[in-house]
């Protein structure tokens, strides 16, 4: 996938950063829809129906065997109670299970048989979802193509992503993947409870509010003459926005009211003063808090990138290749479990 493979250029950090397929296809309006059978676009009395980039998809009855690809649509079900019947192998931020932490907790919680895990770190793995025998694919958070939509649509409906590849929000995937399972209302309850959560941490970090900030990925593959980050419209650094309460910069905000799907976009940095508002950056690291730091003294030294103030000053809070650096992009099950100490990081680099 585009979007992750420019984040695998700039850092170490796997493919898997958050969750893979082929590059996204731009949505057609007026997509195709999908039946549960395939067979048909009618739907039965009672039968779901979600909206999504490609048109819609029809769930002709409540699902009981749950697949999710991609990063984190996972976690909605488990969240709810049920156990996929498959999921992204995920090995960044993850332990020797496949599954990030808290996911790993509670399957181990829930019990029963655990889920088959996909592999998906070049492509999507239409046969190994299609032997699972889903009775719908979660995928409100992804990058999928219209032929990858196309094709996971024959093995059983899918819920795509609602406008722009990557750029579906927590409370996005909540509400869509929650709704395609029958559960709307328990994902209401679900999204109204993370936002108690969210708020409780956030007042723990009142020094991050209104601080203006820049999520972006440092590492050897950095080109020095200019600055890639994500646009406002990444739950990452739309996160940080909306949810912690952090400024926005200029040039994020004039780079996000551009058209286009891309999340992660790059401004030449001959200009340092485009960069003058930046309070502080955020950014995926390396291994070591030694090799970042090395890092970030490279980068003040550097006679472009040097005289952005926020690198100037040191206030970059880098991310570790772990489960707190996988926090940063918000799921229902990462918030309980780490919110806080991914807060603490952003914090510590704020007052530093």
């Amino acid at each position: 996938m585009k979007f992750l493979r420019i984040a695998a250029i700039l850092t170490t950090v796997s493919l898997v950063l958050t969750g893979c397929s082929k590059s996204a296809d731009e949505p057609k309006a007026g997509g195709g829809k999908a039946s549960q059978s395939g067979k048909g676009t009618s739907a039965a009395p009672g039968a779901i129906t979600i909206k999504h980039a490609f048109g819609e998809t029809v769930i002709n009855k409540k699902p009981e065997r749950i697949a999710a690809v991609a990063w984190g649509n996972q976690e909605v079900p488990l969240a709810l109670g049920v156990v996929p019947v498959g999921m992204q192998y995920v090995s960044w931020g993850s332990d020797t299970t496949g599954m990030l932490p808290w996911v790993a907790d509670k399957v181990k919680e829930l019990g029963g048989e655990p889920p088959k895990l996909f592999e998906e770190t070049d492509s999507i793995p239409f046969d190994q979802i299609a032997d699972t025998h889903p009775d719908v694919i979660l995928a409100a958070y992804s990058g999928m193509s219209q032929d990858d939509y196309n094709k996971l649509s024959a093995i059983a409906p899918t819920v795509a992503y609602p406008d722009k590849p990557w750029g579906t929000s927590m409370e996005q995937m909540i509400e869509m993947n929650a709704t395609a399972m029958g559960k709307e209302a328990e994902g209401k309850k679900l999204a109204a409870d993370l936002k108690k959560q969210i708020q409780a941490s956030v007042a723990k970090h009142a020094a991050l509010k209104g601080k203006k900030v820049l999520f972006t990925a440092f590492g050897p593959q950095n080109s020095f003459n200019k600055l890639g980050f994500y646009r406002s419209s990444d739950p990452r650094a739309g996160f940080l926005y909306d949810s912690v309460g952090m400024g926005i910069p200029n040039v994020v905000a004039e780079e996000s009211k551009k058209s286009g799907n891309d999340a992660w976009v790059e401004v030449s940095a001959e200009d340092p003063t485009v960069f003058d508002d930046i309070d502080m950056i955020v950014a995926y690291g390396m291994d070591s808090d030694e090799a970042n730091q090395e890092w970030l003294g490279k980068l003040q030294k550097d006679p472009l990138l040097g005289k952005i103030k926020a690198i100037k000053q040191g206030k970059v809070a880098f991310l570790d290749n772990g489960a707190v650096g996988a926090v940063a992009n918000p799921s229902p099950l990462s918030i309980p479990w780490g919110l806080d100490k991914y807060l603490d990081v952003v914090e510590s680099a704020a007052t530093s």
